[in-house]
């Protein structure tokens, strides 16, 4: 794409940023020493670990960190911010694993967590409006303390904020019945890069036009910055059962996934884990002796719904050979479901990542089969495992664990480049989505026009339009990066193979 586009000013003195900044948020809330930017040099990006590990950066340092107290100091930021041609990258908790938080040029920083509260609940109209910066974990506890739920569960709930499972676009563990963050909004007020507040009411439904709630949902601050959002309140379920089943074969199992949405079955969780991942958690376990793949499901709601549906499924299983085992696993995995075992690895010195994408149910064994053997042959001794945890009638996220022993970082950085490269490489081949709930931040940028097409010069255009000068969270999502951008992680390899 060309980079001819309206330029933003000069960017100005960082002594005249400072002054200026600290006039609309104070001085305690303006973080200029090298100690308090650190922590928001990167997110949870693995190849970032790596780096840190090494006493290195995946990009650089934001000049200033912001942390504004309301709406109105979030606006006066962008204006300003506009006016003196800076940069600005929205920032929720750190929790992304694809580098969407990571400043790869000279921007500012603008941190949301101060705005965190629950603006009103409206149970009569099952709805919830909430700041952007509330934190996961907090916001559903105030929920269940009256008796309702989001229905958004991600593993990272403890560590992200509600703003950013909505500009990442994210997935809770619950999506199978509820869905995704995108069926979840309702309703959303943000600010645009030239700082005009926007309100998208929360209302049952429209035909007015395009969705412009989509376009900024999934948007990974480009576009504006989300500041606050409604909800889909649900009741919490009166009961919750999990079943643990035991399956003969990957197959089996997906085809009975397939097979229970189809018949319009609504579990609340379903975990399918392959070979590898499925001994890990069954050993000495009977059951699976001669049918060794493990399967989780939990059914949840109001009684006679739940046993009906639950039943419904059962009979399912088990034309496809199914047998119920103990509760073991749905145990461990319900004690352990908000913890994230990549970092443990990762300080351990492992080379450990993970990368979910989409298929479609015709699709996912084969893809499942070349990935594994893709990355062995890339590195024998490397750690592969799969599970498929959010399924819906037309196919599945596939969420996939790599991991490389300790060695050095001249030789992991390399195999772990060639094992992303096969493994989005392999998605678009067998005609998936190369991203489910992660979203895309900097890492995936090497992808997203293969997958887009045709589409991703209209997004650059809605971009241009309201983003000039090029300043809100640059070069994320596949758009156009600021001129002498830091290149993070393995851009460059994927770029080379997508061009030649």
């Amino acid at each position: 794409m060309s980079s001819s586009q309206p330029q933003s000013p000069a960017p100005a003195a960082l002594n005249v940023l400072q002054a200026e900044f600290t006039s609309i948020v104070g001085a305690e809330n303006v973080l200029a020493d090298e100690a308090g930017r650190r922590p928001y040099a990167h997110d949870r990006l693995p190849f970032a670990n790596f780096c840190e590990r090494q006493g290195k950066l995946a990009g650089v340092l934001p000049r200033l960190v912001l942390r504004p107290g309301s709406v109105a100091e979030v606006q006066e930021i962008v204006k300003t911010a506009r006016r003196l041609g800076v940069q600005l990258i929205p920032f929720g908790n750190g929790s992304g694993v694809l580098g969407g938080a990571i400043p790869v040029s000279a921007e500012v920083t603008v941190d949301l967590r101060r705005l965190d509260q629950i603006v009103s609940m409206d149970p009569g109209n099952a709805m919830v409006t909430v700041q952007a910066g509330m934190n996961g974990a907090v916001f559903e506890a105030e929920l269940n303390a009256q008796g309702y739920s989001t229905g958004h569960l991600p593993q990272s709930i403890e560590i992200s904020t509600v703003g950013g499972w909505a500009a990442c676009r994210g997935g809770g563990q619950a999506s199978s019945r509820y869905g995704k963050i995108e069926d979840m909004i309702v309703g959303l007020k943000a600010v645009l890069p030239d700082g005009t507040a926007i309100d998208i009411r929360p209302v049952a439904r429209r035909a007015t036009g395009p969705s412009i709630r989509d376009i900024l949902v999934g948007s990974e601050g480009t576009l504006g910055i989300i500041t606050e959002i409604t909800m889909r309140l649900w009741k919490l379920p009166e009961v919750e059962r999990g079943v643990v089943l035991a399956f003969p074969s990957e197959a089996a199992a997906l085809d009975a996934a397939r097979d229970i949405m189809q018949a319009e079955l609504r579990p609340l969780v379903a975990r399918i884990y392959d070979a590898q991942e499925s001994r890990e958690r069954t050993e000495n376990m009977p059951e699976f002796q001669s049918r060794p793949i493990l399967a989780i499901y939990v059914f949840g709601g109001r009684e006679p719904m739940v046993s009906t549906e639950q039943q419904m499924a059962m009979e399912i299983c088990s034309k496809y050979d199914a047998v119920e085992a103990g509760q073991e696993p749905y145990q461990h995995w319900r004690e352990n479901r908000y913890v994230a075992f990549s970092t443990q690895w990762q300080k351990a010195g492992y080379f450990n990542d993970t990368i979910e994408i989409t298929g479609n149910w015709s699709a996912l064994p084969a893809m499942f089969d070349a990935m594994g053997k893709a990355v062995r042959e890339i590195c024998p001794e490397v750690h592969f495992g799969a599970h498929w945890s959010h399924i819906y009638p037309e196919g599945a996220c596939q969420y996939m664990t790599i991991r490389l022993p300790p060695m050095d970082h001249e030789k992991a950085l390399p195999l772990h480049a060639r094992m992303w490269q096969a493994i989005e490489d392999l998605t678009l081949e067998h005609r998936g989505s190369i991203a489910h709930h992660h979203g895309v931040g900097v890492f995936r940028n090497g992808w997203i026009e293969r997958e887009l097409g045709g589409a991703l010069p209209m997004l650059q255009q809605i971009k241009d339009a309201l983003d000039p000068g090029n300043l809100m969270n640059p070069g994320k999502l596949g758009l156009r990066p600021p001129v002498g951008a830091v290149v993070v992680g393995q851009l460059n390899l994927a770029t080379k193979r997508q061009e030649s």
